[in-house]
């Protein structure tokens, strides 16, 4: 049920264009992973991208190498990267629809799996890669924009005893990686007056009653916000007429 929700949500996100936002970001740490993929990577790596989306990320920050799988879940997505590969004029990428739960790859075929913001299966990623071959994981965690979460007592993974982060590294660990690694990611986002903000709130599910833990999809969906608290927290967190949001991601690198 939670999946097939998902799914609409991303189908009805398809073609929308998050640089509309005009987000300025400011990283307080130095993990990067799209550095660490460039370091890593060579002209005859073979690198698979889950939960690509619309490819924007891909076409734009991963390096050029012998062949880049991007997959979601998302036909409407998997059209969107369609249109933006096409646009891109590369010929080392490929897009296809696929359930990062079921992977549909060759065994020990990818030299670097890459996971942004995704659900993943580390086992069936451990068993697609080739020995020695690498996981980079990049996802938000349970105190991603905390104050936003404590002034609405409820949101994304906020009543969960265990983290995303640490449940996505224990199942790492299990699936028999090496080497790994989990990173606390820390930046600071700015917008540039209310609307902006307040829209971009509606099209994220920050605010939301969903468990990370548990599975829970209660409500993951409905972006209705209590307006009188959300002018609360955009009048505390506005620094010289910007509207500031503080995210938490994590990073993970593995070696199998």
């Amino acid at each position: 049920m939670k999946q097939n929700k998902e799914k609409e949500f991303y189908e009805e996100m398809k073609d929308w264009d998050f640089s509309k936002f005009e987000i300025e970001s400011e990283s307080l740490t130095n993990w990067n992973l799209y550095e660490l993929l460039n370091k890593l990577a060579n002209k005859e790596t073979r690198i698979l991208d889950l939960g690509t989306g619309g490819g924007e990320k891909l076409l734009e920050y991963f390096p050029k190498v012998k062949e880049i799988v991007g997959t979601d879940f998302s036909e409407g997505m998997i059209e969107t990267a369609n249109k933006n590969l096409k646009l891109s004029r590369r010929k080392d990428v490929t897009f296809r629809i696929m359930d990062n739960l079921n992977m549909d790859v060759p065994d020990e075929y990818f030299d670097i799996v890459v996971a942004r913001n995704t659900v993943t299966d580390p086992k069936q990623i451990y068993k697609c890669l080739k020995k020695g071959g690498y996981l980079l994981i990049r996802g938000v965690d349970r105190a991603d924009c905390w104050s936003l979460k404590l002034l609405f007592k409820m949101g994304q993974g906020y009543n969960d005893k265990k983290s995303i982060s640490l449940i996505d590294y224990e199942n790492v660990l299990n699936a028999g990686f090496k080497d790994v690694e989990l990173v606390p990611l820390h930046e600071r986002e700015y917008f540039k007056n209310e609307y902006l903000f307040k829209e971009f709130l509606k099209k994220v599910p920050i605010i939301a009653d969903f468990s990370e833990e548990l599975g829970d999809n209660k409500d993951y969906y409905s972006h209705g916000l209590d307006e009188k608290l959300l002018n609360n927290y955009i009048q505390k967190n506005t620094y010289n007429g910007r509207i500031r949001l503080l995210r938490r991601y994590y990073g993970i690198i593995a070696k199998k």
